[in-house]
């Protein structure tokens, strides 16, 4: 059947009586602009012959700039981090560096977006900063944080509306959202996206009408017509061919592909499609994946990760079975209080996290209980590091050094705060104990500082600092001046210590 015959069978299907139809709950992605996007100075379809309802706005609209979910008392950042620097230059800087970086880095970039702070020189009603801020929290797959920021903002906007919109799909909460686009057709984000609504609100006709509409209109594309069509009667298509894989895949087409029994494969899409694949109608071996290219990022909590590790016994070797493996006996031996058993597995599931790069993640479940352990070797040596990769970084480092323990003495002094204080000669070593021990921040960032503009110099040194993690160590001591410079110490520590204990390629 072709993409015109299917809508034109959908088409006479709303001559009879509407059936009840309830489509899957929805899932996935991340924000993009549409290409087709209503017009918002367009009136909506008329669908009854009700008076429609005013939509009032008011004419001086705050801006959303300084909504976040963290205030200053638990950032630990000054509320006016933004205030003395144009929103133009903020905006480019947070979009401008979109290169990996290491854990703690990509942790304060989070804190960075979500904290409440007071809106910068020019901010206006559109909150260009506050849309930028969300759409790098989805970036990095911390897509419950946009969503909860978005909903705090409140979505009455459309820019802030289409976003909150591709979280609730890839959230499964999109009957929430599309509730309000229901009720406000003018903040649709796509044609597209109001068909799929009006479908998932129970106006099954209604959809089937707007989606022949829009489609002769030109506003929904044949491609976008034959999802839909699919999706508002899967039956129809039984025995079809499958559709080719969309070459753009946004949250709705990924949704209206799972919709009909075709979902695609998360590999290769942006990092907050993953979340889709941790549900539990997913394989296992997908839902471990997902879990780890998650946890990689920070993008779900450690204990996620433990989760589908140890959720099952796996039936095959190699790659990620053998990871799996290698955490479900070190997760029994620790369970079981077995230093003996401890020893003997820990390094097997530590070289599986370093394949992994979830080293971190790792040492916020494991760190506790390893130091609490009479190891010894290399499991030893292990432990430490993960003790020095977790929360409890400067006590583990205290006890080392208060032992005298003949661990790497520029790890413990890093983590005191004191790598100064012992002989080096690597370069990225050097870099770190440069900073530490006194270099000056480049006069640039020191005048941004003066000037008050604070939060544009952190953002500045992660770009530099980015600079240095990829090969350039000056980069490295000038970002890590900047940090101690603002009193951001435990960020420079984190930092210093994943840097050396990581195994990164440069």
């Amino acid at each position: 059947m072709t993409q015109t015959s299917a809508v034109l069978a959908l088409a006479v299907l709303t001559t009879g009586p509407a059936s009840a139809r309830d489509p899957l709950s929805s899932i996935d992605w991340l924000s993009q602009e549409a290409v087709n996007a209503v017009n918002p100075d367009e009136p909506p379809v008329v669908q009854s012959a009700s008076p429609p309802d005013i939509a009032v706005m008011p004419l001086d609209r705050l801006s959303k700039d300084p909504v976040g979910l963290l205030p200053s008392d638990v950032t630990g950042l000054p509320h006016n981090i933004w205030s003395a620097s144009n929103e133009q230059d903020i905006v480019a800087l947070i979009r401008a560096d979109r290169r990996d970086s290491l854990p703690a880095i990509v942790a304060f970039v989070k804190v960075l977006m979500q904290a409440r702070a007071d809106p910068p020189l020019g901010a206006g009603p559109d909150g260009a900063l506050f849309l930028a801020r969300v759409d790098r929290l989805v970036e990095l797959g911390a897509v419950e944080q946009a969503k909860s920021l978005i909903e705090l903002a409140t979505p009455d906007t459309p820019p802030v509306f289409q976003r909150w919109f591709d979280l609730s799909l890839l959230t499964g909460t999109e009957d929430a959202a599309c509730r309000v686009m229901n009720a406000r057709p003018d903040l649709s984000p796509t044609y597209a996206a109001r068909v799929f609504c009006l479908a998932r609100g129970g106006q099954w006709p209604v959809a089937v009408l707007s989606l022949n509409t829009h489609r002769v209109l030109g506003d929904i594309t044949l491609s976008e017509a034959d999802m839909l069509a699919r999706f508002l009667d899967p039956e129809l298509f039984e025995g079809a061919p499958p559709l080719a894989a969309p070459s753009n895949v946004t949250p709705l087409t990924f949704r209206l592909f799972e919709a009909f029994g075709e979902p695609l494969i998360t590999r290769g899409l942006p990092l907050a499609f993953a979340h889709a694949d941790l549900r539990g109608n997913n394989a296992w071996k997908a839902q471990l994946e997902a879990a780890e290219r998650l946890a990689r990022h920070g993008a779900v909590p450690e204990n996620v990760l433990q989760k589908f590790y140890t959720a099952r016994r796996p039936a095959a070797s190699g790659g990620i079975w053998d990871r799996a493996a290698a955490i479900i006996r070190l997760d029994a031996a620790i369970s079981a209080g077995d230093p003996q058993a401890v020893s003997q597995h820990l390094p097997a599931a530590w070289d599986a996290m370093k394949q992994a790069r979830t080293e971190v993640p790792f040492a916020k479940l494991y760190s506790a209980a390893l130091q609490n352990m009479e190891l010894h070797g290399e499991a030893d040596d292990i432990a430490n590091r993960a003790g020095l990769l977790s929360e409890q970084y400067r006590t583990v480092a205290e006890s080392l050094a208060a032992a005298g323990d003949r661990f790497d003495p520029f790890l413990i002094a890093i983590a005191l705060g004191r790598p100064q204080d012992v002989p080096t000669s690597a370069p990225r070593a050097l870099a770190i104990q440069a900073a530490f021990a006194g270099a000056p921040a480049p006069v640039e960032l020191q005048n941004l500082v003066a000037n008050g503009k604070t939060g544009e110099a952190m953002l500045r040194a992660i770009t530099l600092f980015n600079e240095g993690f990829a090969g350039e160590a000056r980069s490295l001591t000038d970002a890590l001046a900047l940090f101690l410079l603002l009193d951001l110490d435990d960020v420079a520590r984190r930092t210093s210590l994943e840097l050396m204990i990581l195994d990164r390629a440069t």
